[in-house]
C-alpha cells in the first residue's frame, strides 16, 4: 500500500495537492546526479543531456555515493525527488566493470518505479557539431526507428524512460515553426535470436543476456524549414549533437502493485468533463474516464431485398426453377 501524509495546516495542504497527481501530468523534472568516478565522456554526455533537457532539470555538482540497484542505495533518490520534486534521475558512475554507465532512474510517489542502464559506447559532443541549436524548454519530436522498441520487454522499457525522461508540457497542439528539434532513436541490426518470427516464448527473449542485444544510436537534429511552392515548407534535419551509442546493461522491471498505481486515472466528475464540448449533441455523452461516446439507430434491414453482385454462376438454372413452380403449385 502507498503511504499517504495528511497536511498539518492549510499551507501543507495546497503543497500537498501541488505535488498530487494529476489527470495531465507537469512537465518532469531530472536530478543529474554523479557518482564517486566520472570520466571526461560521462561528465560530457551528462551536460549535453541537461542542455537537452533544460529547463526541467537540476544538477548536483558534488559526487555521492548511489547504487540504484540496491535496496539501501535508493533511499537518497526518493529524499531528493520529494526535495526537488523529481521524477526522474540520471546517474552517471564508470567503473572497471562497467565503464562509462549511465543509468536511468523514474520515480512513483517519491519511490523507485523502475531503473535501467545503459553503457555510452561512442559519444560525440554538442560542441563537435558546428550548427545551429535548439532553444531550451522546446518540446522534442521523439522518433523510434526499430520494430523492437514495440516487441521486446528490454526495448519497450528503454523507449517508455527515453519518453519520459525528454518529454515536457501537454500540449494540445503545436505551430510547425515550434518543432525545433528531433531526437531520434534507432537499433543496430537485429540479431536473428531476436526476430519476432522466430520467437515465441517472450519470456526467453526478455532474459537474452545484455551482449546479444543490439546497440541504440541515439541522435538529435534540428529542423530547418525550406521553401516547397506550396503552403506547406520541406522540411530537413541537420545533426544538432550530442551523438550516443548505447548498450543495454542492467535493469529492473517496475514492481507490480506500484505500477497499477501509476496507470491508475482518476474518475473526473460530469460537470468537469463536458466543459468546453459547446453544444450538447444529440445521442452523443462523455463518460466518468472523458471518452467521448456516440450512438448509431440503424432501422431493420429485410435481407431478402438486399442488392448482392450478380454472377453467372449464382443464376437460377432450369432445374432450380422447375422446382421452385411445383413447390408454389402444391
Amino acid at each position: 500500500m502507498l503511504r499517504t501524509v495528511k497536511p498539518k495546516n492549510a499551507r501543507s495542504k495546497r503543497a500537498l495537492e501541488a505535488r498530487a497527481p494529476k489527470p495531465v501530468e507537469d512537465a518532469r523534472t531530472a536530478v543529474f546526479v554523479k557518482g564517486t568516478h566520472t570520466g571526461e565522456v560521462l561528465n560530457h554526455a551528462m551536460k549535453d543531456l541537461m542542455a537537452l533537457k533544460r529547463p526541467d532539470a537540476v544538477s548536483f555538482s558534488k559526487k555521492n555515493v548511489v547504487h540504484p540497484f540496491e535496496p539501501q542505495g535508493t533511499q537518497s533518490l526518493e529524499f531528493w525527488a520529494q526535495k526537488n520534486d523529481a521524477s526522474v534521475f540520471l546517474v552517471g558512475q564508470t567503473s572497471k566493470k562497467r565503464p562509462n554507465n549511465l543509468t536511468f532512474v523514474r520515480m512513483y510517489d517519491y519511490r523507485v518505479l523502475d531503473v535501467i542502464e545503459v553503457g555510452v559506447d561512442k559519444f560525440v559532443p554538442m560542441s563537435d557539431f558546428k550548427t545551429p541549436k535548439s532553444t531550451p524548454g522546446h518540446k522534442p519530436l521523439m522518433h523510434f526507428a526499430s520494430e523492437l522498441f514495440d516487441t521486446h520487454p528490454r526495448f519497450v522499457q528503454l523507449k517508455s524512460m527515453l519518453m519520459d525522461f525528454f518529454n515536457g508540457e501537454e500540449i494540445e497542439s503545436i505551430c510547425l515553426k515550434g518543432l525545433e528539434h528531433v531526437i531520434s532513436v534507432s537499433c543496430a541490426p537485429t540479431p536473428p535470436g531476436l526476430n519476432t518470427t522466430s520467437t515465441t516464448d517472450p519470456s526467453t527473449s526478455s532474459a537474452a543476456a545484455p551482449e546479444a542485444l543490439p546497440k541504440v544510436h541515439l541522435r538529435v537534429f534540428t529542423t530547418k524549414l525550406l521553401n516547397s511552392g506550396t503552403r506547406v515548407p520541406r522540411v530537413e534535419l541537420v545533426p544538432m549533437g550530442p551523438s550516443l551509442d548505447l548498450s543495454l546493461r542492467r535493469h529492473q522491471p517496475p514492481d507490480a502493485e506500484l505500477m497499477k498505481q501509476a496507470l491508475k486515472r482518476p474518475k473526473l466528475k460530469q460537470q468537469d468533463v463536458e466543459k468546453g464540448l459547446g453544444k450538447k449533441r444529440k445521442n452523443m455523452e462523455v463518460d466518468e474516464m472523458g471518452d467521448l461516446r456516440g450512438r448509431l439507430h440503424v432501422g431493420k434491414q429485410d435481407l431478402n431485398k438486399l442488392q448482392t453482385r450478380k454472377m453467372k454462376g449464382l443464376k437460377e438454372g432450369p432445374a432450380e426453377k422447375r422446382q421452385r413452380v411445383e413447390e408454389d403449385e402444391e
